[in-house]
Protein backbone atom coordinates (compact mmCIF):
# COMPACT_ATOMS: atom_id res chain seq x y z
CA UNK A 1 0.00 0.00 0.00
CA UNK A 2 0.85 3.60 -1.21
CA UNK A 3 2.67 5.13 2.72
CA UNK A 4 -0.10 8.05 2.08
CA UNK A 5 -3.09 5.74 2.13
CA UNK A 6 -2.38 3.43 4.63
CA UNK A 7 -4.45 4.88 6.84
CA UNK A 8 -7.59 6.10 4.84
CA UNK A 9 -9.90 3.40 6.21
CA UNK A 10 -8.25 3.67 9.36
CA UNK A 11 -9.95 7.69 10.22
CA UNK A 12 -12.78 6.91 12.48
CA UNK A 13 -10.57 4.52 14.64
CA UNK A 14 -8.03 6.62 14.62
CA UNK A 15 -10.00 9.55 15.67
CA UNK A 16 -11.59 7.38 19.20
CA UNK A 17 -9.22 5.24 19.93
CA UNK A 18 -5.22 6.61 19.66
CA UNK A 19 -4.31 8.14 22.91
CA UNK A 20 -3.38 11.89 22.94
CA UNK A 21 -0.40 13.30 24.58
CA UNK A 22 -0.09 14.41 28.61
CA UNK A 23 -0.19 17.65 30.08
CA UNK A 24 3.96 17.29 31.07
CA UNK A 25 4.50 17.16 27.72
CA UNK A 26 3.44 21.03 27.03
CA UNK A 27 4.65 22.08 30.04
CA UNK A 28 8.28 21.01 29.17
CA UNK A 29 7.80 22.96 26.00
CA UNK A 30 6.98 25.87 27.97
CA UNK A 31 9.80 25.51 30.88
CA UNK A 32 12.52 24.66 28.27
CA UNK A 33 11.32 27.81 26.64
CA UNK A 34 10.55 26.38 23.44
CA UNK A 35 6.81 27.27 23.32
CA UNK A 36 5.35 30.44 23.63
CA UNK A 37 1.71 31.52 23.58
CA UNK A 38 2.74 33.60 20.12
CA UNK A 39 4.60 30.80 18.56
CA UNK A 40 3.50 29.84 14.60
CA UNK A 41 3.22 26.00 14.41
CA UNK A 42 4.01 23.50 11.65
CA UNK A 43 2.64 19.97 13.00
CA UNK A 44 3.97 17.56 10.40
CA UNK A 45 1.99 14.55 9.54
CA UNK A 46 -0.89 15.62 11.48
CA UNK A 47 -3.43 13.23 11.06
CA UNK A 48 -6.90 13.68 12.24
CA UNK A 49 -5.63 16.84 15.04
CA UNK A 50 -5.04 14.83 17.98
CA UNK A 51 -1.31 17.04 18.08
CA UNK A 52 -2.55 20.20 16.86
CA UNK A 53 -5.38 20.74 19.19
CA UNK A 54 -3.08 21.66 22.14
CA UNK A 55 -1.22 23.93 20.65
CA UNK A 56 -4.76 25.64 19.60
CA UNK A 57 -5.94 25.50 22.77
CA UNK A 58 -2.60 27.69 23.65
CA UNK A 59 -3.54 29.78 21.29
CA UNK A 60 -0.73 29.44 18.82
CA UNK A 61 -1.60 29.16 15.01
CA UNK A 62 -1.09 25.50 13.75
CA UNK A 63 -0.09 25.23 10.38
CA UNK A 64 -1.37 20.98 10.13
CA UNK A 65 0.38 18.99 7.44
CA UNK A 66 -0.80 16.01 6.55
CA UNK A 67 -1.10 14.33 2.72
CA UNK A 68 -3.59 11.63 3.43
CA UNK A 69 -6.92 13.25 2.45
CA UNK A 70 -9.17 11.27 4.76
CA UNK A 71 -7.44 12.76 7.77
CA UNK A 72 -7.30 15.64 6.58
CA UNK A 73 -10.68 16.24 5.95
CA UNK A 74 -11.42 14.82 9.20
CA UNK A 75 -9.42 17.22 11.39
CA UNK A 76 -10.97 20.10 9.59
CA UNK A 77 -14.44 18.71 10.41
CA UNK A 78 -13.25 18.30 14.58
CA UNK A 79 -11.37 21.25 14.78
CA UNK A 80 -11.11 23.70 11.17
CA UNK A 81 -13.58 26.14 13.16
CA UNK A 82 -11.03 27.23 14.70
CA UNK A 83 -9.24 30.35 13.05
CA UNK A 84 -5.53 29.53 14.16
CA UNK A 85 -5.85 26.16 12.47
CA UNK A 86 -4.38 26.11 8.96
CA UNK A 87 -4.94 22.73 6.73
CA UNK A 88 -2.17 22.01 4.50
CA UNK A 89 -2.17 19.34 1.83
CA UNK A 90 1.10 18.98 1.70
CA UNK A 91 4.59 16.31 2.85
CA UNK A 92 7.06 16.42 5.61
CA UNK A 93 9.44 16.54 2.66
CA UNK A 94 7.49 19.11 0.82
CA UNK A 95 5.27 20.98 3.14
CA UNK A 96 3.93 24.04 1.17
CA UNK A 97 4.73 26.47 3.73
CA UNK A 98 6.67 29.82 3.33
CA UNK A 99 10.31 29.81 3.82
CA UNK A 100 11.44 31.41 7.59
CA UNK A 101 7.85 31.11 8.72
CA UNK A 102 7.51 28.73 11.52
CA UNK A 103 8.75 28.88 14.94
CA UNK A 104 8.22 25.68 15.86
CA UNK A 105 7.91 22.68 13.48
CA UNK A 106 6.50 19.69 14.85
CA UNK A 107 6.69 15.52 14.19
CA UNK A 108 4.07 13.38 16.37
CA UNK A 109 3.79 10.15 16.01
CA UNK A 110 4.89 10.99 12.07
CA UNK A 111 8.44 11.29 12.06
CA UNK A 112 8.93 7.10 10.99
CA UNK A 113 7.31 7.58 7.53
CA UNK A 114 9.36 10.53 6.24
CA UNK A 115 12.47 10.66 4.02
CA UNK A 116 14.66 12.21 6.57
CA UNK A 117 17.29 13.86 4.36
CA UNK A 118 15.03 15.87 2.59
CA UNK A 119 12.48 16.55 5.49
CA UNK A 120 15.92 18.01 7.06
CA UNK A 121 16.25 20.45 4.01
CA UNK A 122 12.33 21.24 4.52
CA UNK A 123 12.80 21.80 7.80
CA UNK A 124 15.59 23.99 7.62
CA UNK A 125 14.08 26.42 4.99
CA UNK A 126 10.57 27.08 6.84
CA UNK A 127 11.79 27.69 10.62
CA UNK A 128 12.72 31.07 11.64
CA UNK A 129 16.32 31.67 12.37
CA UNK A 130 16.55 29.46 15.91
CA UNK A 131 13.68 27.65 15.18
CA UNK A 132 12.62 24.44 16.73
CA UNK A 133 12.06 20.81 15.71
CA UNK A 134 10.48 18.60 17.93
CA UNK A 135 9.46 14.91 17.69
CA UNK A 136 7.37 13.45 19.72
CA UNK A 137 5.91 9.81 20.19
CA UNK A 138 3.66 8.18 22.39
CA UNK A 139 5.75 4.87 22.87
CA UNK A 140 3.55 1.76 23.28
CA UNK A 141 5.43 -0.25 26.19
CA UNK A 142 5.57 -3.92 25.49
CA UNK A 143 6.94 -5.83 28.09
CA UNK A 144 5.55 -3.83 31.17
CA UNK A 145 2.89 -6.47 32.14
CA UNK A 146 1.46 -10.04 30.81
CA UNK A 147 -1.04 -8.32 28.78
CA UNK A 148 0.99 -5.86 27.04
CA UNK A 149 3.51 -8.83 26.24
CA UNK A 150 0.04 -10.76 24.90
CA UNK A 151 -0.84 -8.02 22.82
CA UNK A 152 2.40 -7.43 21.12
CA UNK A 153 3.05 -11.03 20.27
CA UNK A 154 -0.56 -10.31 18.85
CA UNK A 155 1.15 -8.02 16.26
CA UNK A 156 4.06 -10.47 15.75
CA UNK A 157 1.49 -13.14 14.51
CA UNK A 158 -1.52 -11.50 12.69
CA UNK A 159 -0.07 -7.72 11.14
CA UNK A 160 0.64 -7.33 7.77
CA UNK A 161 3.64 -5.75 8.06
CA UNK A 162 4.37 -4.79 11.91
CA UNK A 163 8.12 -5.32 11.69
CA UNK A 164 8.63 -3.28 8.50
CA UNK A 165 6.76 0.13 9.39
CA UNK A 166 7.26 -0.07 13.24
CA UNK A 167 8.49 3.34 14.65
CA UNK A 168 10.73 1.00 17.13
CA UNK A 169 12.96 0.38 14.47
CA UNK A 170 14.25 3.96 14.69
CA UNK A 171 16.48 3.48 17.28
CA UNK A 172 16.90 6.53 19.86
CA UNK A 173 20.66 6.96 18.83
CA UNK A 174 19.81 7.33 15.29
CA UNK A 175 17.41 10.15 16.11
CA UNK A 176 19.82 12.06 18.25
CA UNK A 177 22.66 11.62 15.63
CA UNK A 178 20.07 12.89 13.15
CA UNK A 179 18.97 15.78 15.46
CA UNK A 180 22.89 16.69 16.47
CA UNK A 181 23.57 16.84 12.25
CA UNK A 182 21.67 20.75 11.96
CA UNK A 183 20.56 22.04 15.23
CA UNK A 184 22.68 23.42 18.16
CA UNK A 185 24.32 20.61 19.91
CA UNK A 186 23.77 22.67 23.45
CA UNK A 187 19.98 23.00 22.84
CA UNK A 188 19.30 19.76 22.19
CA UNK A 189 16.90 17.97 24.98
CA UNK A 190 15.58 14.91 25.07
CA UNK A 191 12.20 13.61 27.49
CA UNK A 192 10.17 11.11 28.74
CA UNK A 193 6.70 11.41 30.30
CA UNK A 194 3.76 8.54 31.60
CA UNK A 195 0.60 8.58 29.23
CA UNK A 196 -1.79 5.40 29.41
CA UNK A 197 -5.22 4.68 28.00
CA UNK A 198 -7.81 2.47 29.34
CA UNK A 199 -10.27 0.70 26.95
CA UNK A 200 -12.88 -2.09 27.17
CA UNK A 201 -13.19 -4.95 24.67
CA UNK A 202 -14.89 -2.37 21.94
CA UNK A 203 -12.19 0.25 22.36
CA UNK A 204 -9.34 -2.30 22.40
CA UNK A 205 -10.58 -4.03 18.91
CA UNK A 206 -11.05 -0.21 17.98
CA UNK A 207 -7.30 0.71 18.87
CA UNK A 208 -5.86 -2.13 17.25
CA UNK A 209 -8.12 -1.83 13.79
CA UNK A 210 -6.64 2.37 14.00
CA UNK A 211 -2.85 0.74 13.09
CA UNK A 212 -1.62 0.78 9.67
CA UNK A 213 -0.04 -2.57 9.74
CA UNK A 214 -3.04 -4.64 11.22
CA UNK A 215 -5.46 -6.67 8.83
CA UNK A 216 -9.14 -5.41 7.72
CA UNK A 217 -11.99 -7.55 8.20
CA UNK A 218 -11.79 -8.75 4.25
CA UNK A 219 -8.09 -10.69 5.19
CA UNK A 220 -7.62 -13.63 6.02
CA UNK A 221 -5.91 -12.77 9.56
CA UNK A 222 -8.41 -10.74 10.44
CA UNK A 223 -11.09 -13.64 12.22
CA UNK A 224 -7.91 -15.22 14.01
CA UNK A 225 -7.07 -11.79 15.13
CA UNK A 226 -10.15 -10.80 16.31
CA UNK A 227 -10.41 -14.55 18.47
CA UNK A 228 -6.61 -13.97 20.19
CA UNK A 229 -8.05 -10.00 20.74
CA UNK A 230 -10.78 -11.80 22.65
CA UNK A 231 -8.87 -14.46 24.31
CA UNK A 232 -6.23 -11.74 25.75
CA UNK A 233 -8.84 -9.24 26.66
CA UNK A 234 -11.22 -11.86 28.65
CA UNK A 235 -7.85 -13.22 30.75
CA UNK A 236 -6.63 -9.95 31.35
CA UNK A 237 -9.17 -7.54 31.73
CA UNK A 238 -9.77 -5.77 35.32
CA UNK A 239 -13.23 -4.86 35.67
CA UNK A 240 -13.69 -4.63 32.42
CA UNK A 241 -10.73 -2.81 31.27
CA UNK A 242 -7.44 -3.25 30.23
CA UNK A 243 -4.93 -0.66 30.51
CA UNK A 244 -2.19 0.29 27.38
CA UNK A 245 0.71 2.12 29.06
CA UNK A 246 3.27 4.35 26.89
CA UNK A 247 6.09 6.54 27.02
CA UNK A 248 5.98 9.92 25.63
CA UNK A 249 9.60 10.63 24.41
CA UNK A 250 10.34 14.29 23.52
CA UNK A 251 13.25 15.17 21.28
CA UNK A 252 14.04 18.94 20.94
CA UNK A 253 16.63 21.12 19.23
CA UNK A 254 17.22 24.40 17.71
CA UNK A 255 18.25 24.90 14.30
CA UNK A 256 21.89 25.95 13.81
Amino acid sequence: MNTLDRFSNRVDNYIKYRPGYPAELFSFLIKEKILKSDSVIADIGSGTGISAKPFLDNGNVVFAVEPNKEMREAAERIIGSSRNFKSIDGKAESTGLKAGSIDILIAAQSFHWFDRELFRKEAMRVLKPEGFIVIVWNDRLIDETEFLMEYENLLHNFSIDYEIVNHKNLAAKDIRNYFLGFVDNKSFKEASFKNYQEFDFQGLQGRLLSSSYVPTAEHENFEPMNMELQRIYSVHNKEGFVRFEYDTIVYSGKIK
